[in-house]
């Protein structure tokens, strides 16, 4: 048997034996697996259904047509109104395919800040300092001038007037919501209606909450976005890719974006994978997991808060939570291997006016949409808040030095050190002992 197949293996176990809190991973259905892996990936389509470039495409069409339709059909959304493309492979090259399609190279970007919760793909570069100047991390930011807008430094949420006061200064051509880890739900109808008060599109990125949206438990940005762009691996259950939903004048531009634009043929296997998790939201079954994934995520919020944890915002509406580790003398990369070697897996991450850096944060991001896949309620969030606080409790007291140098060292003897602590094993070993109570689907 090949190597890979020995990785996969041990790989399941990992995922079966320890708790996925990342906000951004889940569990997909079988048949979703099933699809994703058949012979639907032999097939290059280049082109759109009923246009493409190669022959043989009379199944793939129906396949990718019925995908466009299931995706409307699952935000509640007219054919006459709205076009879904379902083809990007990524969120990012999704969210790539919106600019290229309607702004010109140098043209305005307004989007949120990236250690206050925003994300990658909506431009981030590094804000110029005394005698430094502006560092340009991403393509986008190398293409369009991207300016940010901040939570409010005091109640870590949006100040809709100073963004909308920032707007008119900015004049952007196009401003986006949505990233990785702002914890409160989006007033899309004031964002919308700042654009529109600058002459802006207005793009919602909702590749963590699409499920949660589609399910009617989060706000939906569709009456009021011009652009909706979403992954489907995270809240929605599905494979790897994303979609892109625009009001139905503005579709060609997208699918000539998409292809010849950015891509060349499409990932048939993944849109078919992409199609069945999209029928699923449809479902009874499906929205009371939506419901509890966001009940699961508040009772964690509450339950940290009760320990002493300073969770941004003071708490969630959604499936993650932000914790803030400073007032505990800690940061993200202590934590997060300290949570891996007992058995859950979170992410460090950046936290409003963060005084680390994006790659040594000072916070931990950690959900609910995988556990809850596999049934654990309120009881086993409880006992899993009690956990996590046991962790940080036990590794705060390892100092990250402050000399960048210093901290590889540091963090290659402080794992070395943790890989054999048997307090954590001990809560590894009860974690193993929780998820044998509740199977992988």
């Amino acid at each position: 048997m090949d190597k890979i197949f020995d990785l996969i293996k041990k790989e399941e176990a990992r995922q079966r034996e320890t708790l996925m809190m990342i906000p951004s991973e889940n569990y997909t259905y079988p048949e979703v697996r099933r699809a994703v892996g058949s012979i639907l990936m032999h097939k290059y389509a280049e082109g759109d259904p009923g246009r493409r470039y190669y022959q043989g495409n009379e199944f793939v069409d129906q396949v990718e047509s019925l995908c466009e339709d299931r995706a409307l059909v699952a935000f509640g959304l007219s054919k006459d109104k709205w076009q879904a493309n379902v083809q990007p492979h990524s969120g990012c090259e999704a969210n790539l395919a919106v600019y290229n399609a309607f702004l010109e190279i140098g043209d305005k970007i307004m989007s949120m800040f990236l250690p206050d919760g925003g994300h990658l793909s909506h431009g981030w570069h590094l804000p110029a300092q005394a005698g430094v100047d502006d560092k340009k991390i991403t393509l986008v930011s190398k293409i369009y001038d991207v300016h940010f807008y901040h939570v409010d430094p005091k109640t870590q949420v949006f100040n809709y007037e100073k963004i909308a006061k920032l707007a008119k200064s900015i004049k952007p051509k196009l401003i986006i919501t949505g990233g990785t880890a702002y914890t409160r739900d989006i007033n899309y109808k004031k964002m919308s209606q700042i654009a529109k008060s600058v002459g802006a599109l207005y793009m919602a990125d909702i590749a963590h909450e699409a499920g949660l949206i589609a399910a009617g438990v989060m706000n939906s940005p569709f009456p009021y976005a011009d652009i909706v762009t979403f992954t489907t691996h995270k809240t929605l259950r599905g494979p790897r890719g994303a979609v892109i939903i625009v009001r139905k004048d503005m579709g060609e531009k997208i699918d000539r974006s998409i292809i010849p634009g950015l891509q060349g043929g499409p990932h048939l296997h993944s849109i078919a994978g992409i199609a069945i998790a999209l029928k699923n939201t449809q479902t009874a079954v499906f929205k009371k997991y939506a419901k509890q994934v966001i009940k699961n995520a508040k009772i964690l919020a509450q339950e940290l808060v009760k320990k002493g944890y300073d969770v941004v915002s003071g708490g969630t509406d959604k499936h993650l939570v932000l914790i803030d580790l400073r007032s505990k003398g800690t940061n993200g990369w202590v934590v997060a291997w300290g949570l891996e070697i007992a058995g859950i897996i979170a992410n460090r991450n950046t936290v409003p006016n963060d005084s680390g850096s994006p790659f040594y944060p000072s916070g931990l991001r950690i959900g609910t949409p995988a556990i809850t896949t596999r049934g654990m309620k309120e009881k086993e969030i409880k006992i899993i808040a009690g956990w996590v606080s046991k962790v940080i409790e036990h590794v705060k007291d390892f100092k990250m030095p402050s000399d960048p140098k210093a901290r590889q060292s540091f963090l290659k003897a402080y794992r070395e050190k943790i890989d054999k602590d048997e307090f954590l094993l001990g809560i590894a070993d009860e974690v193993k002992t929780l998820c044998q109570k509740f199977p992988v689907p």
